[in-house]
This record gives structure tokens, sequence and C-alpha cells, in this order.
């Protein structure tokens, strides 16, 4: 395969999730379902869920309500945010003061300077901008890196620019205005080393990032899964009743642990092969069977990907277990990656 589109990638190579069929699996947490994508979800008092659409490339959303100001999470593609201001704005005339990037990828953070310019201050781990610069490299005077490359393809990243957060936090950090409280916190490395969520203690309410999806949108390649499995758990901890993943509809805690589950499956069923003295042509040809039988297992089955997102995904484990590549997977690592770094959200 030569050439990854991004509706193969999100929608796992063509295994086509409707949406209706995503919130029949996406175990939705109390109250009622949620709407359509694009459209406002209120899931507490001055709390926010926004699922964003995938056709364009757009993340999930959320925002809190606080005295004095709104508190926006991910600062998502340009486009999205021009979408996202008029919604906030019908519900309150608060200034947005701060937009929490959960990650540095472009989907949840190339749309910081317009947030900027609606007055907010981009907030993120540390982690964040140790990414950037690593795969950033055009803003910090390396060679074109990721921004570039997208801006060839998305006119409104082209007439934006890259805004990497200036509110950093090494561990947490706390807005609380005594009605109000948001929690931004760093529970790990998982899809990226500078993931963090949101999470809102008093209604229990957790906004994940793509630390946790809804479907079958994993992304591997800026992370370590075996460290993502344990940053899962100490999500759960948490005690979460409603839980707002980086993409696909928002669900209650058992999305985590399923999210979990899709991990720890995935890292059983090459481990075996590992354990077995298999090589690594052996296991390269045993891909299909190990996505049959994720696909089997109805736990884990909505985040099982096809073709060259699930071979990555492979790929990424037994490097993970070996410290070795798989030969008939390297490619599909490569392809992988190089639509997650240079075309993510282009149509």
């Amino acid at each position: 395969m030569d050439h990854i589109t991004r509706r193969q990638m999100l929608l796992g190579g063509g295994a086509l999730l409707g949406a209706s069929a995503m919130r029949a699996k996406g175990k939705l947490g109390p109250g009622a379902a949620p709407p359509e994508v694009g459209k406002v979800d209120p899931i507490g008092t001055d709390a926010y869920f926004h699922e964003g659409n995938l056709a364009q490339g757009h993340c999930n959303n959320g925002w809190v309500v606080f005295e004095d100001y709104v508190l926006v999470i991910d600062g998502s593609f340009p486009k999205s945010v021009d979408e996202l201001i008029p919604k906030i704005r019908a519900i309150t005339d608060k200034p947005v003061r701060f937009a929490f990037d959960t990650h540095h990828h472009g989907d949840h953070a190339y749309g910081n300077q317009k947030m900027v310019e609606n007055g907010a201050a981009a907030v993120a781990h540390t982690g964040v901008i140790e990414e950037m610069k690593r795969y950033e490299t055009g803003y910090y005077g390396g060679a074109p890196g990721r921004w570039e490359k997208t801006a060839e393809s998305r006119e409104d990243v082209r007439k934006s620019r890259l805004k990497p957060p200036s509110v950093l936090f090494p561990h947490e950090l706390i807005f609380d205005d005594g009605k109000h409280r948001v929690e931004l916190m760093h529970l790990g490395v998982a899809h990226t080393h500078g993931d963090a969520v949101a999470w809102l203690p008093k209604e229990r309410i957790l906004f994940t990032g793509d630390m946790c999806v809804n479907g079958p949108f994993n992304f591997v390649g800026d992370g370590d899964i075996e460290k993502w499995v344990a940053t899962l758990e100490a999500a759960r901890k948490l005690g979460a009743r409603v839980v707002c993943p980086g993409h696909g509809p928002r669900g209650a805690d058992e999305m985590l642990n399923n999210q979990r589950a899709f991990f720890i499956a995935l890292r059983d069923q090459v481990g075996a092969l590992v354990r077995a003295k298999k090589s690594g042509q052996e296991i390269s040809n045993s891909i299909d069977k190990i996505n049959a039988a994720l696909k089997a297992n109805s736990t884990v089955s909505r985040y099982v990907q096809s073709g060259d997102g699930f071979a990555s995904q492979v790929q990424k484990v037994y490097m993970e277990m070996t410290g070795e590549a798989l030969p008939a997977a390297q490619k599909a690592a490569r392809l992988v990656r190089h639509w997650h770094a240079h075309a993510h959200g282009v149509v």
C-alpha cells in the first residue's frame, strides 16, 4: 500500500464506523445521549463537550465557564477555532482566557494563534514544547517540519502561524474560582511524551486528549505503548463519571478500561510470539491473524484498525519489546507516521 488517506487512518483503514454505531459501542455517561457531531453538548454546570468533525480532521474540544473567564480544552486547527468561538460566545460573553493543548499534534495545537487572537493564552505540559522542538523543526530554525508540511495542504494553517504554548507546567496546573475547579495533570507518557488531561473533580469529568479515543483512531508513533497502559490506569483511578476523548463520542469510565484493554491485548498477542522465539518475518506474517483475534474481542474491537494502521501498531509493540523493526511493517510505520505528521486533517 503506497498511500494512506485521511479517511483510512481515522476510520481504521476503511473500517468505517458510523456515528450511530460509535455511540452504541461508546457507553455514554449519565444523562442524555450526546448530540450530533459539531453540536454543543452540556455535560455539567458550565462545562461543555464538542465532538469535532473528523471529515475536516478536527479533534474534540471542551470548555469550562469560570466566574471571570473561559478555559478551552484543545487548540484544534485554525478552522476549528473559527467554528468553535461563536458557539462559546452564544453561551457566555466572558473572555476566553486560556486554551489548554492536551498534546502537540496539529489537530490539537495548530489553532493556538487563533486562540491568542481571541484573547487566550495557550497552556500545556512542558513536554509539549520538547515535542514541538523535535517535530515542528521549521519554527525553531531547522528544516521544514510538520507545520510547514501541513500548511501545504491546509489553507487555514497556511494563513496562520505556529504558536507554541507560553504557560507551561511540569506536573499539574489548577484553575479554581471557588465554584469550579479544573486540574490539568501530566499522568505519564501515552500518545505522546507531553500528554496531559483536564480533570473536573467535582463533576468527575475527564478530558483525555488522544490518551484515550473512542474508535480506531490510535496513532502510536510518538508515544510508548507500554507506558501508555500505565498512564491509562492512572487516569482510570481518578474515578471519572464522564470521559471526553480526543476523537469520537464521549462516554463513561468504561472507555478508559476498554482503551487500556486494547493495548494490553495487542501487547499480549505480540508478546506471545516474541516469547515463542518467532522471527521478525514470522511475526510480520501473523499480523492479519493478530488483527482478527482482536476484532473478535468485543471489548476492544472498536479500536482495531486495518491495513497499514494496524501493522504500524504491531511494529511499535515489537520494537518496544525487542529493539528491532519488523521487516514487513517498517514501511507501514513510515506511511502512518507520514500521514499523521504531514497530512493530519487534510481532506
